[in-house]
């Protein structure tokens, strides 16, 4: 080979070479390019995601909104923010307070055991029924089941009185009720499937509608704001024109239809 050919031949290589190394600078400097831009894509997620975390963590909660919500009354109330919940013949000369919390596993027994002689009872005009409703369990145990129950049991009563009274005896039935720690009534589906129960209330899409947009959930916190606002300490308490009636041990609600009856017979003649 002659040292002219020889020459060419290196100065080719050299070119390759050349070459080559300028592809594959070209190819690095796109790689890291592509390092940065999606570094800078992490981040940029990163922050808009804390950021999202933070505006979340800031919003008030559905029930904390539900106080500046328009107050929506249930038919069937009176008063002025509607808490005032009377049920039974006009000429009833008596009215029976019972002040209840719908996750309250006494207030269940209490209305498995004597719930049915009070229909009757207020069926027959031996006094009016009137409903105080109370939450404090969901801030004892955390939870939203029964400002949620209440604002159901608004929407029931927004149906009729008798569909109230049978709804509460369903949400405080065997079947339905749940334990005190497990709070399955801040379920809406859970609460609809216990109206499905009830004849008035049955594929009601009226009452579902209301119970699934919380259209009571402000009646529901002004409900609870009474029951607190009152000297009642505990649940179930039941008073009879403002005094208190107790069963056989003097200081608790009567738990026996027969404990009941007596304690309401006493009230009466007074």
């Amino acid at each position: 080979m002659s040292k002219r050919n020889s020459q060419a031949a290196k100065n080719a290589a050299r070119e390759r070479l050349r070459q080559e190394r300028e592809r594959q600078a070209k190819k690095a400097k796109v790689r890291r390019q592509l390092i940065v831009a999606a570094s800078v894509v992490g981040v940029l997620a990163a922050a808009g995601g804390i950021g999202y975390a933070v505006v979340q963590a800031n919003k008030p909660d559905h029930w904390e909104a539900a106080k500046d919500a328009k107050l929506v009354k249930p038919a069937n109330t009176g008063g002025k923010d509607g808490t005032t919940v009377v049920i039974g013949k006009a000429d009833a000369k008596k009215t029976l307070e019972i002040y209840e919390d719908p996750r309250c596993p006494i207030c269940a027994s209490f209305e498995q055991a004597v719930g049915g002689t009070i229909e009757k009872d207020v069926a027959d005009g031996k006094y009016k029924l009137q409903f105080i409703g109370a939450s404090f369990l969901d801030r004892n145990l955390t939870g939203e089941g029964s400002k949620n129950a209440l604002s159901a049991l608004g929407a029931a009563l927004d149906v009729s009185p008798e569909a109230f009274l049978e709804y509460k005896s369903a949400l405080y039935s065997s079947e339905f009720h749940p334990a005190e720690t497990e709070d399955k009534f801040k379920d809406d589906a859970y609460l609809i499937k216990i109206a499905d129960t009830v004849d008035a209330l049955k594929n009601n899409k009226e009452f579902q509608a209301a119970v699934k947009d919380g259209t009571y959930d402000r009646w529901a916190l002004e409900m609870s704001d009474k029951f607190d606002s009152s000297d009642v300490q505990g649940t179930p308490t039941v008073k009879m024109d403002g005094e208190k009636l107790t069963g056989a041990d003097g200081k608790n609600a009567p738990m026996t239809a027969a404990e009941f009856t007596a304690a309401v017979d006493k009230a009466l003649k007074g």
